[in-house]
Parts: structure tokens; sequence; C-alpha cells
């Protein structure tokens, strides 16, 4: 009778698919939520990283041939009448505020710290741009573990439910189950791990370039 039971059990496993797409079809509508929660998150994630990796690429390239025009310039003013209107580079555009304000004022009392201070809110508002979706980054390499933790909690419930139930112990009846639950943990994790490593890295970058556009400021502050 147990040998029978066995190899009925057995054969139920060999029968069953382990696809992916099996797995989230089996699923109920929990662990269904939990992975397609992952998967959008996995997927905003990725464009985050490419957008970013591009980004900090074309401004690194634009920032260094712009500080190589502006100190082989004849003069800021000069230098600031031959920008483009269309110019899209945040040391440029940090310098392009700067020199607005330092044009338009007519009075020199206290120069020095107003174009300090106009310096220093460009460079806040350049980097303010430069970290849009760091938040989600963040976010979803700290939760995204915990969500998936969740679908694999609520689908190995289910599982024991159904071990009760069936009043079947053999981990051929359970296996299915069990392996729905650990695809939602993996998929947290797959969406967690590029996040975090992906945060760290533009997070050193932002830190390199704002050092970057205070450097560029303090030797600006000194020819003016």
């Amino acid at each position: 009778m147990e040998a029978d039971i066995s190899s009925q059990a057995v054969g139920l496993a060999s029968n069953t698919d382990f696809s992916l797409l099996s797995l989230f079809i089996r699923a109920d509508i929990i662990v269904k939520s939990v992975i397609i929660i992952l998967i959008v998150c996995s997927i905003y994630s990725w464009a985050v990283i490419i957008e970013k990796f591009r980004l900090f690429k074309k401004i690194n390239e634009s920032t260094e041939e712009f500080e190589k025009k502006f100190w082989n310039s004849k003069s800021a003013e000069s230098f600031y009448n031959s920008l483009p209107t269309n110019i899209e580079d945040p040391m440029a555009l940090v310098f392009k505020d700067a020199m607005q304000n330092l044009l338009k004022r007519k009075s020199k009392t206290d120069l020095h710290d107003r174009i300090t201070t106009m310096l220093e809110t460009g460079i806040e508002k350049q980097m303010s741009k430069l970290s849009k979706g760091y938040t989600f980054l963040a976010t979803v390499g700290s939760t995204a573990p915990f969500i998936g933790l969740f679908g694999t909690v609520w689908g190995i419930m289910n599982s024991f439910q159904s071990i009760a139930i069936s009043r079947n112990t053999s981990l051929a009846i359970v296996a299915p189950g069990i392996a729905e639950a650990l695809f939602a943990t993996a998929l947290g994790l797959l969406a967690a791990i590029p996040s975090v490593i992906a945060y760290n890295k533009f997070n050193n970058d932002s830190i390199k370039y704002s050092q970057k556009l205070e450097n560029f400021s303090k030797r600006f502050l000194t020819i003016i």
C-alpha cells in the first residue's frame, strides 16, 4: 500500500511542470500579486539604472569638454556670451546662472558672497536633478527581499494546508507548492541585488560629480 502511494507521488512529481510560467499560473492570487509587483519593480529599476548609466557617461564627457573650453577662454564674460542657449551640462548651467546674476548686478557690494550663494544654489539644483530615481532604487533594494519573503511564507502556509487536507506528507506532493513559494523569494532577490549595487554606484558617482562642481566654483570665484 505504502509502495503504491509512493509510486503515485513520484509519478505526480515527474508529471508536474516546474517552469517559471507554470509556477506563476499555479500560484494563488496573493503569490501572483507579489510576483507581479516584483517583476514591475525589477523592470523599472533596470530602466532607472540604464538611464542613469547613460546620463553620467554623457555629463562626465560634456563637463570635461566644458572645463577645457572655459579655462582656455579669454574671459568668463566672453565665454558666457558664446554658450549655446540649449546647453544641458550641469556645470555649464551652474556657470550660466551665476553669470546671468553677476551681469545683472550693478552694485559690487558683497559681490563675492552673493556669487558664492548663487553657485551653491545652482549646485544643489543640479545635484537634485541627478539624484532623481535614487529613492526608488534604495526602496526596491531594501524592501524587495521582504516582499518576496512574504510571498514565500504565504505559499508555504498553503502547502502545509494542502498536506493537512490530503493527509499525505510526501515531498512529491508539497514540492510544487514550495517551488512556487520560493520563486517569490528568488524574484525579490533578483530585483533587490541590482538595485542596491546601482544605488551605491550612482550615489558614489554623484558625490564625485558634486565635488567636481564645488572645485569649479571655488576656482571660478578666484577670477571674478
